[in-house]
């Protein structure tokens, strides 16, 4: 007998299927495979289960028949369910009928482990029960079209720093347009906590807003995923599909990571964008589609066109407003501001009660280069919370690169520079404060005397 987890998957579309289970068993779990009501209802009599993950729509039966089943002889086991954009008023009923939670379709696997992992946490019938009743007392009448879920901050952060004021000055001037925008920016800056904010403050806030992580679809199966697919045109293919681009239909597309799409995708994709009619696999028939598309890369998009990698009209499509997002080692002014919202979220997740850091973990912060920016921090503090045992966070739980970044001069010291770049950073630093000179000298990290003086001596005259 297994001690791991023992979770079952009802789901007839078998390519997904079977990419849920081989991620979820990396993950450590025992996953169990259904492609049909009746064949979940065999293996939830045979297995003893922790989890049922179900999709809301199955050739035989619902979600929610698989629902009721588990309430009345699993008693205890969470149900999950997956729902495409047009079966939110099952989510409803079957949340007030027990649910663990729904996720919606595209599922993203990171996102489905997170509800999986809170669920197995929070597996009681009396939560469950306390669940549907605060769901019942808070409910009401839901407008078409609007995604009934609990309502729950975006997690973005707009930062105090002048990098970050200019980011959102960005945001707030294209947000309320109907222009495609091109984020752009490292792994690990936070371009999707972007895109959703241009999201929340566009016309479309209501709407879907549906992410696709363009990197993570095999290409075989990448038209398909984007386009949806009708029952019978491929192998495999056993019902009717919903992509991504009709999932978002009246909302916006957030396609991460855009540069990993083949130049065969790349062509559907800029028909899709260019006649706003997209048709699914092994159809005939097109579905017209109103949407607003927000793209990411940490790649330099431009030299893959001049590569013959990137199609030149799709890039331009794409890139009617372009927002760079800044490093974590340009925004040293929210360095400490996202370190506190990163300590209230592990706290809460992993049920502590940190304090905050004491001086020398934050000495140690701001001395760090942070490579992976905000992703590095966010993970960095929840090991952090975990590992503590203090009412603040010290240098005793920090990783050793931290511990050794303390002990170096400061990045913005200039006995580092002396002649060679001080000019180069004195200009950058004046062009990212807008000539500000008091904010630049505090970029700088120096006081204004001092930098009066440094002016005086490169001739900048502004």
């Amino acid at each position: 007998m297994t001690n791991m987890q023992q979770l079952l998957i009802v789901e007839d579309d078998i390519a997904f299927c079977k990419m849920l289970e081989t991620f979820l068993k990396k993950k450590g779990f025992e996953v169990h495979t259904a492609f049909s009501g009746s064949e979940a209802f065999k293996k939830m009599a045979e297995l003893k289960l922790d989890l049922i993950i179900t999709d809301v729509r199955l050739p035989d039966q619902d979600g929610l028949a698989i629902l009721q089943k588990a309430r009345n002889e699993l008693a205890g086991t969470p149900v999950i369910l997956m729902t495409g954009y047009a079966e939110v008023n099952m989510a409803v009923t079957a949340m007030k009928e027990g649910a663990f939670d729904y996720i919606s379709k595209p599922v993203r696997p990171d996102e489905l482990l997170a509800l999986i992992n809170k669920a197995l946490y929070e597996n009681t019938a009396s939560v469950a029960q306390l669940r549907t009743k605060e769901l019942e007392n808070n409910k009401t009448e839901t407008p078409k079209n609007t995604k009934p879920r609990r309502s729950k901050p975006t997690g973005y952060v707009k930062g105090v720093s002048d990098t970050s004021s200019k980011l959102n000055q960005y945001i707030d001037l294209v947000a309320p347009t109907s222009m495609s925008v091109l984020i752009m920016g490292d792994s690990g800056t936070g371009k999707e906590y972007v895109a959703k904010n241009i999201h929340d403050k566009s016309k479309r806030k209501d709407q879907p807003f549906i992410a696709v992580d363009c990197g993570a679809i095999p290409r075989e199966i990448a038209t398909s995923e984007f386009f949806g697919h009708i029952k019978g045109s491929f192998t495999g293919a056993v019902n009717d599909k919903i992509g991504h681009f009709e999932a978002a239909n009246g909302g916006t597309i957030f396609l991460d990571e855009i540069g990993n799409l083949s130049y065969e995708l790349q062509v559907q994709l800029l028909r899709a964008l260019q006649e706003r009619k997209i048709k699914p696999v092994g159809s005939n028939n097109e579905i017209n589609v109103d949407i607003r598309v927000v793209a990411a890369t940490n790649e330099d998009l431009e030299e893959a066109v001049r590569n013959g990698e990137f199609r030149e009209d799709l890039y331009h499509r794409l890139n009617e407003f372009s927002i760079q997002v800044p490093r974590l080692s340009d925004r040293q002014d929210d360095l400490m501001l996202f370190a506190n919202v990163f300590l209230d979220k592990a706290n809460s997740e992993l049920e502590k009660n940190v304090a905050g850091f004491d001086e020398a973990s934050i000495s140690a912060m701001q001395a760090y280069d942070w490579p992976g920016n905000l992703r590095e921090l966010k993970n960095t503090i929840k090991r952090a919370v975990l590992l503590t045992v203090l009412d603040k966070i010290d240098l005793d739980v920090l990783p050793r690169e931290l511990m050794l970044a303390k002990d170096q001069p400061s990045r913005n010291d200039y006995g580092l520079f002396k002649n060679k770049n001080e000019e180069e950073m004195i200009l950058t630093a004046l062009e990212n404060s807008g000539g500000n000179k008091s904010k630049a000298a505090r970029l700088l990290n120096i006081d204004r005397k001092t930098l009066y003086n440094k002016l005086k001596h490169y001739d900048i005259d502004l």
